[in-house]
C-alpha cells in the first residue's frame, strides 16, 4: 500500500491543500501544505569544561528552577557566587565523562529522526534552556526559513513547573519577542504515552537480559527521578504522581519483579523530596539484597546524571555496600522504538 494517500474529502472543495496522511510501510507520514517546525525543548549542558561555569550561572539564575535565598534582585549575584564555588567540583565530573554534556548531541538526533518518521515537511529544531542553542537563536532561524507553524515538544515527560513550565515560559517569551506571528501547539508532558511506557519497558528487559538466569527473578528494580525540593510537590505540581504512574504501567508491562522509586541529584540546604537514591540502596543492602537494576525514569538520554551520577557515583556506592550485581538500563537515547513513539505522539497531539 506504499503511496497510498488519504486526504478528506473537504480538501477537493478548498482553494488550497489540506493536511495529509500517507501510507508507507513503516507506518503513517503526516504531510502538511507548508513546513513545520518540530521543536524540542531541554535543560542543556556544558559543550566544554570552559562552559561548566556559564552554564551552571545560567542554572541558578533561573527563579523558577531555583529560588535562592533574598528574593529576585539578589538571585544573579548569588547565581555568580554559587556557580564559583561548584564548578570546580562539576568540571571533574564532566571531565570523567568525556569533558562535556552529550545531552544536546542526543536530543538533536532525538528530533530528526522524530521529523524523519512525521514527513518530509516538518523539520527538526532544537532548543536548549540554559546553554546553546537558546530559544531566541533557534527562533530567528526558523523565522528566517519562513516557517509559519510548529510542534514543540518538551522532553521532560513528567510535568513540573521547575523544568516543563520554565523551558516553555522561555520559549514563549523569545518567541513573542523574535517570531510573533509563529503559530505553535505544545506538548508539555507524556509521562502515560503508551508507546513511551513500551519503550521504557524494552530499556528494563534489556538490562534483565545481562542477568544469568538464575539470579534474575532476584533483581531488585530501582527507578531513580531527579529530585525536586518538597516545596514544588506542596504546591500542586503532578511531577511526583506522574513518575510513580509511569514506573507503575511500565511495571505492567515487565512483569513480576519488586521495583521501588528513588529521587538522585539531592544538593543543598532544603527540603527534597524522598527517599533519595544513596538511601534507597543504603535500605535495599540493608535487607540483603545484592542484585539492582537502576533505571533512570525522568531522562530520556544519557547525560551527566547517568553516565556520572548513576555510573560512577552510585555503582561505586552500590558495590561498597554489597550490591554486587548492580546495572543500570540503557537509555531511550535515539532508539528505534522512542523515535517512532514520540512520532506517534507528535501524530496524536496534532490530530486530536
Amino acid at each position: 500500500m506504499s503511496g497510498v494517500v488519504l486526504a478528506p474529502l473537504s480538501s477537493l472543495l478548498t482553494p488550497y491543500p489540506l493536511p495529509v496522511i500517507r501510507l508507507t510501510p513503516h507506518g503513517f507520514l503526516m504531510t502538511t501544505s507548508k513546513p513545520t517546525a518540530l521543536i524540542f525543548l531541554n535543560m542543556g549542558g556544558p559543550d566544554s569544561l570552559a562552559a561548566v561555569k556559564p552554564f551552571l550561572y545560567n542554572l541558578f539564575s533561573d527563579r523558577e528552577l531555583i529560588q535562592l535565598p533574598a528574593g529576585a534582585l539578589l538571585q544573579k549575584p548569588f547565581a555568580k557566587l554559587l556557580s564559583h564555588f561548584r564548578a570546580k567540583k562539576v568540571v571533574e565530573n564532566y571531565r570523567a565523562i568525556g569533558g562535556k554534556s552529550p545531552l544536546l548531541e542526543w536530543t538533536q538526533k532525538q528530533a530528526a529522526g522524530t521529523a524523519q518518521r512525521l514527513g518530509e515537511n516538518f523539520k527538526p529544531y532544537v532548543i536548549m534552556r540554559y546553554w546553546q542553542p537558546r530559544a531566541e537563536e533557534v527562533l530567528a532561524e526558523i523565522k528566517m526559513a519562513g516557517i509559519e507553524t510548529a510542534v514543540v515538544v518538551s522532553m521532560y515527560p513528567h510535568y513540573t513547573g521547575a523544568t516543563t513550565g520554565s523551558s516553555v515560559n522561555d520559549f514563549k517569551r523569545a518567541a513573542k519577542k523574535i517570531h510573533p506571528t509563529l503559530d505553535f501547539q505544545l506538548i508539555e508532558q507524556w509521562y502515560d504515552w503508551p508507546a513511551y511506557l513500551d519503550a521504557l519497558a524494552n530499556r528494563i528487559n534489556s538490562g534483565l537480559e545481562h542477568y544469568h538466569p538464575l539470579l534474575r527473578d532476584e533483581v531488585q528494580i530501582l527507578f531513580s527521578a531527579h529530585a525536586l525540593p518538597q516545596k514544588f510537590i506542596d504546591r500542586g505540581d503532578p511531577y511526583q504522581q506522574q513518575v510513580v504512574a509511569t514506573a507503575t504501567e511500565v511495571m505492567q508491562r515487565v512483569g513480576d519483579y519488586a521495583w521501588s522509586i528513588a529521587y538522585q541529584s539531592r544538593s543543598g540546604p532544603v527540603k527534597w523530596m524522598t527517599p533519595g537514591t544513596e538511601e534507597a540502596l543504603h535500605g535495599l543492602a540493608d535487607d540483603d539484597h545484592h542484585a539492582v537494576l537502576m533505571v533512570p525514569i525522568s531522562f530520556v538520554s544519557d547525560h551527566i546524571e547517568t553516565l556520572e551520577e548513576i555510573d560512577i557515583q552510585y555503582h561505586n556506592l552500590a558495590t561498597s555496600l554489597g550490591l554486587v550485581h548492580f546495572r543500570r538500563a540503557p537509555s531511550l537515547n535515539d532508539g528505534g522504538d522512542f523515535l517512532d513513539a514520540m512520532a506517534a505522539l507528535v501524530r496524536d497531539r496534532c490530530q486530536n
